[in-house]
């Protein structure tokens, strides 16, 4: 009996432990949690003590007091503030699990493809601190083509672009694997940090990083548009020749200029990919095209902006913000095909 009680209170769960945004995918169930990857605290006689997680911590950051700190505790995919990751992922845990002290889940977490053996070690040693019995790890390209619905499994080549918040990581996949992966660090937040630094170049406009994220979900784009100058809209920030609050208008075609570093970054990864790719599997995405995953593949125009420079088919995923939580649920339900991709050596 008692057995049985746990496992109804016991369910295996994956993670998608992004920069930007964490979710959390319930065996059975499909992904229940999407919130920020952020959390506020304090210190108290040298000890962190968290006070908010999630879009609670979110709203606090760039707004908090001396005492309060508001971070991201993952940079670049990979754990950068071991403390507060552990917190944010037992929060999680337990926001999921409402009945903590009898849930003990196995966890599949995704990291990137290029993370050392160090990263990876943090990541699973904070999943089994957080609470889980079991913490298996997935390469994020997999699961993220997996989630796209990509025929991976088959003797063909598949080509997954899946930009996150801290990377990009485009692979060719064939019979279940990666045949060829590249991760760079460049994604959401490296083109917030470029339009951050293209307002207070070009406008002497400082602004912060909700607002950059703002504009570049609002009118953001790969691609100059055909006019010159394309939608606009109206920001606030702080004027940096006087110090007092200022409202400029800016244009879609300003914003296209402040982000082109970070695409042809993106780009140059795709082409590069292609580059090593076998003849084969490269004569395959010649006919299959790029599927584009991640937050990053929803920028305004970035499939012309790649169509432009491979002459491929660039196709963007339905889901493509829940890609990689979908994979990595779709491995823990298909546990046994999928074995071979999923590292559960401690």
């Amino acid at each position: 009996m008692l057995g049985n009680l746990f496992s109804v209170f016991s369910s295996d769960m994956a993670i998608d432990l992004g920069t930007a945004n964490t979710l959390v995918y319930l065996k059975g169930k499909g992904i229940i949690l999407n919130e920020p990857s952020v959390v506020a605290y304090k210190v108290k006689n040298g000890v962190k003590q968290v006070l908010a997680v999630g879009e609670d911590a979110k709203l606090m950051l760039g707004r908090t007091p001396g005492s309060i700190e508001a971070i991201r505790p993952m940079r670049d995919g990979v754990i950068a503030d071991f403390d507060v990751a552990e917190e944010m992922i037992k929060h999680f845990i337990r926001k999921v699990h409402k009945r903590s002290a009898l849930t003990k889940p196995r966890v599949i977490v995704c990291v990137p493809y290029g993370a050392t053996a160090v990263e990876k070690r943090a990541i699973r040693q904070s999943v089994l601190s957080a609470g889980a019995r079991k913490a298996g790890l997935i390469a994020e390209p997999i699961a993220a083509a997996l989630g796209a619905g990509m025929p991976i499994t088959e003797p063909t080549g598949s080509m997954v672009v899946d930009i996150g918040g801290g990377t990009t990581e485009v692979a060719v996949l064939s019979l279940g694997d990666i045949v060829y992966a590249r991760s760079v660090r460049v994604g959401g937040d490296r083109m917030d940090e470029a339009v951050v630094s293209h307002l207070r170049r070009r406008q002497n406009l400082l602004v912060g990083e909700s607002t950059a994220e703002r504009i570049k979900t609002s009118i953001g784009t790969a691609h100059i548009p055909e006019d010159g100058r394309g939608t606009s809209m109206e920001i606030r920030g702080r004027n940096m020749l006087n110090g007092v609050p200022k409202e400029i208008e800016i244009t879609q075609a300003e914003i296209a200029s402040a982000l082109s570093e970070p695409v042809q970054q993106i780009c140059e990864a795709v082409m590069t990919a292609l580059e090593s790719t076998p003849p084969d599997l490269a004569a395959d995405i010649v006919d299959s095209g790029v599927m584009l995953t991640g937050g990053g593949a929803l920028l305004g125009e970035l499939d012309i902006a790649l169509r432009k420079q491979t002459g491929l088919a660039i196709s963007v995923a339905d889901e493509s913000l829940n890609c990689v939580a979908l994979g990595t649920g779709k491995s823990l339900e298909y546990e046994k095909q999928l074995m071979h991709v999923i590292d559960f050596d401690s």
